[in-house]
């Protein structure tokens, strides 16, 4: 891949090189969903769940998570109708809060969606290896199918965004099916009947609750996406927020009534001690025993394409965070370059640079691990894609903060539960769920006890976090012309906002 025939976007400029007009509403929940990759859910993050936390409320716990996010989008979507620039978060942030909090939230962002994407790579390493080493018996190393996967979404994120968008709603609309056909299969078996068993409150609030909705909350992964596509949505004042109202529901309910069957369909007094024991092959098994092997197969083929879908998913929105900080010169103008097809391609490149890196490093570093084949997963995908999720958590709290800061000029528009009530219990409650997620940080990587990692991960978002408010300070005063920008780079940013005076810097 090269940038010949490429142009930069002009800093702060109308024409800002994206493809416009191009995303509708089912487009773009398509894309929110791939990025939380259901099957991927259900198989993995599901039986994960209560393999480690051995809390039987899991189901319960994604209805709890959709309130608390359907709080967020209230005053999220609200914003979305008067931001529209591919920064999303970093936008709003600094909209909200200040110019330099939202170059440390973006900073944080850039981590965050960057861990994500590359982690992935483990689990799609380790689960397409195993699939072709079990039909076909060929010893594939897990770092070699992770590389036919990196160029199929480097190869997609320099094409034009609807590309991906149309490969993303194949594989998500088949992903979605093979977890119905688990879910009637499930309810169909009931091998202890089918009762409320996983929905009690009883069963949630327990001792592990906190690290239930911990790994719960993976799952949502990617809902806040919608905002990354605004300038290439069709409609991106309505759209923006019906895409996000949506997801939130569609994630929410799928999941609760898909950990549900699980409950039902392996028996509420089995299946914690099945997941600890079959982990992603408890949904793969019922299905041969009880379907078909040919489901089976298509399913564990199905699960491979939906870490595939995430990756292309995680990929764009880091693709379009450093276009976004590219063009307003927070980050070297050169990521603001586009291609013909109107795709970010050098932020695509820069994306796809970092995550070659991280598969080389961890390639190496798991030559004769005595973790065999389970190295990728244990380590390369359960060490990042936690973090990212810390760092995504993070975020979710300062926008709700950043939403009421940002109204305060627009009382008269939105009512106060629009403005103020909604976005303040969506910070308490997420606020509540991110020290949840600090205080079992080991659990969630795989620690019994106390590990260093579970310092040094989060570090790895903070630390950039803390770096980015500084630099924006420093902007302030030795670069004022590119920190008067500092999100409002985007086509269609409030007018108001530019015109006003200058947002205080203080969080």
């Amino acid at each position: 891949m090269s940038l010949e025939n490429t142009r930069q976007a002009p800093a702060g400029a109308a024409g800002n090189g994206l493809s416009k007009r191009t995303l509708g509403v089912p487009a773009l929940v398509f894309m929110i969903i791939a990025a939380s990759a259901p099957l991927t859910v259900v198989a993995g993050g599901v039986t994960s769940n209560f393999a480690v936390t051995a809390n039987l409320g899991i189901p319960l716990s994604f209805i709890v998570l959709g309130v608390f996010l359907a709080l967020f989008a209230v005053g999220y979507a609200a914003m979305s109708s008067h931001i529209r620039n591919a920064g999303a978060f970093y936008a709003y942030i600094a909209q909200g809060l200040g110019r330099a909090a939202g170059v440390g939230a973006s900073w944080v962002a850039l981590v965050s969606y960057n861990a994500m994407q590359v982690g992935i790579y483990g689990m799609f390493g380790f689960a397409a290896s195993s699939f072709v080493s079990g039909k076909l018996g060929l010893d594939v190393p897990w770092w070699a199918t992770a590389l036919v996967g990196f160029v199929i979404v480097g190869w997609l994120g320099v094409n034009k965004v609807d590309l991906s968008a149309k490969v993303i709603g194949v594989l998500v609309a088949l992903e979605f099916l093979v977890v119905i056909i688990y879910d009637v299969i499930s309810f169909a078996v009931s091998p202890e009947g089918v009762s409320s068993a996983g929905l009690a409150p009883t069963d949630l609030f327990t001792a592990g609750v906190g690290a239930a909705l911990a790994f719960s909350m993976a799952a949502f992964m990617g809902f806040e996406s919608a905002a990354i596509y605004s300038e290439e949505a069709k409609d991106p004042k309505r759209s923006i927020a019906r895409a996000t109202y949506i997801a939130v529901a569609i994630i929410s309910l799928f999941y609760a009534i898909s950990a549900w069957a699980m409950v039902v369909g392996t028996g509420p007094s089995k299946v914690i001690g099945e997941s600890q024991q079959q982990g992603p092959d408890l949904v793969f098994n019922l299905l041969s025993a009880h379907g078909a092997v040919i489901v089976s197969d298509i399913a564990q083929l199905l699960f491979i394409t939906s870490l595939l879908a995430a990756l292309i998913a995680f990929h764009n929105a880091v693709a379009r965070y450093a276009f976004s900080l590219g063009r307003e010169g927070v980050l070297p103008r050169g990521l603001a370059r586009v291609n013909r097809r109107h795709a970010p391609v050098a932020g695509s490149l820069a994306q796809s640079a970092v995550a070659l890196v991280m598969l080389a490093v961890f390639a190496i570093a798991g030559i004769g691990s005595p973790m065999g084949a389970l190295y990728p997963v244990l380590t390369f995908f359960t060490w990042l894609t936690n973090t990212g999720a810390f760092g995504l958590v993070l975020l979710l709290v300062l926008i709700s903060v950043a939403v009421i800061g940002y109204f305060r000029k627009h009382t008269g528009e939105y009512s106060a539960w629009t403005r103020l009530i909604a976005p303040a219990l969506a910070a308490v409650t997420l606020g509540i769920t991110f020290v949840l997620i600090v205080v079992n940080f080991n659990v969630l990587i795989g620690s019994t006890g106390f590990s260093p990692l579970s310092v040094i991960l989060p570090a790895v978002v903070i630390v950039p976090g803390i770096a980015g408010v500084l630099w924006g300070l420093r902007l302030r005063s030795s670069r004022p012309d590119v920190y008067r920008g500092i999100g409002f780079g985007g086509e269609d940013a409030d007018v108001e906002a530019v015109s006003a005076e200058p947002v205080p810097d203080a969080v």
